[in-house]
């Protein structure tokens, strides 16, 4: 995961950005991928390709990186300002804020076995923070 910080705000979300002209979205995954983790990677499988009513499309893969460990890249769109990227670490969905995993339902990762499996484990415990709540408690 990497932590962006942008006008006050932290969050965390999995390496990503746009496709640059010429790219293909799985080109696009694995360029990200190695600006803002310093890795190299290999393209295992489409896990969603996403087309919204206003044609923009949103792809996420599955991309093997061996026993490659993740350091902090930069964002090239913000290398001559504020850098937004603080932080890169392998977390486990226990660790991501749930504002912050509700993200990654959208990414697709519900595909993955994986994550399924350990979601499915979950139970039918209501986490959501009661409004005006800031306790991150069960209501």
């Amino acid at each position: 995961m990497v932590k962006h910080r942008h006008d006050g705000k932290e969050w965390w979300c999995l390496p990503g950005g746009g496709v640059e002209r010429g790219e293909t979205p799985a080109q696009a995954a694995l360029r990200e991928l190695e600006e803002e983790c310093c890795i190299e990677g290999v393209v295992a499988r489409e896990v969603r390709h996403v087309t919204y009513a206003s044609g923009d499309e949103a792809c996420t893969f599955l991309i093997e990186i061996g026993d490659q460990e993740p350091t902090l890249g930069a964002d090239p769109e913000f290398m001559c300002t504020s850098q937004v990227l603080v932080e890169v670490k392998w977390m486990t969905l226990a660790e991501i804020p749930e504002s912050n995993r509700a993200f990654l339902w959208d990414a697709g990762l519900l595909d993955i076995e994986e994550f399924l499996a350990e979601v499915s484990e979950w139970g039918d415990c209501i986490s959501y923070p009661q409004k005006g709540s800031t306790s991150h408690e069960p209501a």
